[in-house]
């Protein structure tokens, strides 16, 4: 069976420095290098928000299309990203999950590439990475969800908790890099 990475929204405006930073969030960037060759497809979903988004009224402005907050981490290596997933770009659009993208189907994409096992990991345990996982466990993936390779932004002492045992129960299976 083929299987398939997704690195959620690992971009600068999420990292710490970011105008939405992740208290370390940059953590993720070495497991998620030390994996990546293991992956038949390497995906990475971006928020790319337009700068008048309704968004913004929930969070600080962050990932805005065409600006550097918005890149990828620059120490993942996107020659190794097969396919970028836009999300988030409407400006009455949240784009929480990588399954919201504008620019392609991930769902169609993934079956497509005969994709059924899908790891996640990235930015935030919390909201992101847990819309993208409770999505593809909807969506009939083999979902599994690389735990040393997430953060979260906890606005609530142990929302990463929280949102680790709502994916666990969803069907998401949770494993350590080491695991895989």
């Amino acid at each position: 069976m083929k299987k398939a990475l997704l690195i959620v929204d690992v971009q600068n405006d999420f990292c710490p420095g970011g105008a939405l930073g992740v208290k370390d969030g940059d953590s993720v960037v070495p497991v998620i290098n030390s994996i990546i060759d293991k992956f038949d497809i390497v995906l990475a979903s971006q928020d790319w928000h337009p700068a008048d988004s309704v968004h913004f009224e929930k969070w600080p402005v962050h990932c805005v299309k065409n600006t550097f907050g918005a890149e990828i981490h620059p120490d993942i290596n996107e020659e190794k990203i097969d396919q970028f997933l836009l999300k988030g770009t409407a400006d009455k659009d949240d784009g929480y999950s990588a399954f919201e993208a504008t620019n392609i189907s991930l769902v169609e994409y993934l079956h497509e590439q005969h994709i059924q096992n899908l790891f996640i990991c990235g930015l935030t345990t919390d909201y992101c990475v847990k819309a993208t996982a409770l999505d593809a466990c909807r969506e009939g993936f083999h979902t599994y969800v690389i735990t040393d390779a997430i953060a979260a932004v906890n606005m609530n002492p142990g929302d990463d908790k929280r949102a680790l045992q709502e994916m666990y129960q969803a069907g998401c299976i949770l494993v350590e890099s080491g695991e895989i």
